[in-house]
Order: structure tokens, then sequence, then C-alpha cells
């Protein structure tokens, strides 16, 4: 994604998966609590669904509306850690395997490596 934009405006946006398939909206974006960059997004799925996370590289913000380059189902079956919280480095490389997607090795990752949020629309 791009690094230039402000996660907070992220907040509220669209999100739709690789067909187009709307997925829902961007409830809250969590951020590396050691670089500052923008890691992961909440997107709420439904009315009285969950938040499903979606990590934020490859996703891209196009036209006002942010891609994920991920089918619907994927995105839909993703781990469920609750929002609100912070994102543990374990919780991290579990949606890292369930995407597919490369990390480093869990003794690579620095303990204090947390992943805190920026409040979502619930709190605005």
């Amino acid at each position: 994604m791009q690094t230039d934009i402000d996660p907070r405006s992220l907040i509220g946006r669209k999100a739709y998966d690789r067909k187009g398939t709307k997925l829902g909206t961007v409830d809250e974006v969590y951020l590396d609590d050691a670089t500052g960059t923008p890691e992961w997004a909440a997107i709420r799925t439904g009315l009285f669904s969950r938040d499903a996370f979606v990590p934020l590289e490859p996703s891209e913000l196009v036209e006002g509306t942010l891609r994920v380059p991920f089918e619907r189902a994927l995105i839909k079956d993703a781990p469920d850690f609750g929002v609100g919280r912070h994102l543990s480095p374990e919780q991290e490389l579990q949606l890292y395997h369930h995407y597919g997607l490369d990390v480093a090795a869990p003794a690579e990752t620095p303990p204090d490596r947390d992943f805190g949020r920026i409040a979502g629309s619930e709190e605005a």
C-alpha cells in the first residue's frame, strides 16, 4: 500500500476483495509499534458480523476504496482476535500464515513488536 497515506483516512472506507466483491468498511487500522507503519486493517464485514483482519501490504487504495488482493471466503475465515486490542506477535504470525504471506521466523520477531491500533469509527 502507499506509505504516504494517513492511516486514519482509511477508517470508514469501503473495502473490496480481489474480484471486486464488497467486503465491508474499514473499522480500525493497526500500526507496528516499532515502526509506526500501518500493517493491518479490521474490516467490518456486515451489520452483525465480526471484524476481519486484512494485511495492508499488498492491499491498495484505489479510487477511495481499499482493494484487498484475496478472496472474500479467505478473508471471512481469517483468525478472529477481536478488535480494540494490540495484536501480539503470535497473532500477527497466524494472520500472515492464513494469508500465505512471507514472514520472519518467530525467533527473529522482537518480543516487544506489538501492533497498536488507531481508533475506529466506534470511538469517533
